[in-house]
């Protein structure tokens, strides 16, 4: 668990980072998308509604997708290959 791999400061740290880069959104209202975990449909209705460009996950049913309402679903390594290629 990465908790355990970071020391306090460092922890801290990473998760102020990440707070400045989020934004609170109400999930949008979608269809019933994943049928065998209906759960994961909450992810994509954030991402609807945060009008994301791109969910990156490890997620079986999400990766199965691959884009929803022109949002792409990649794994961390694909997610990472695209943002390498960006000038």
């Amino acid at each position: 668990m990465l908790s355990h791999q970071l020391s306090d400061p460092t922890l801290e740290q990473l998760v102020h980072g990440y707070a400045t880069l989020a934004s609170l959104v109400r999930p949008a209202t979608i269809a019933p998308t994943i049928k065998d975990d209906p759960d994961d449909d909450g992810v994509l209705a954030a991402a609807v509604a945060a009008r994301a460009r791109l969910i990156v996950s490890g997620d079986r049913h999400l990766l199965t997708l691959g884009q929803v309402q022109g949002i792409a679903i990649l794994t961390v390594r694909q997610a990472m290959e695209q943002l390498a290629q960006q000038p």
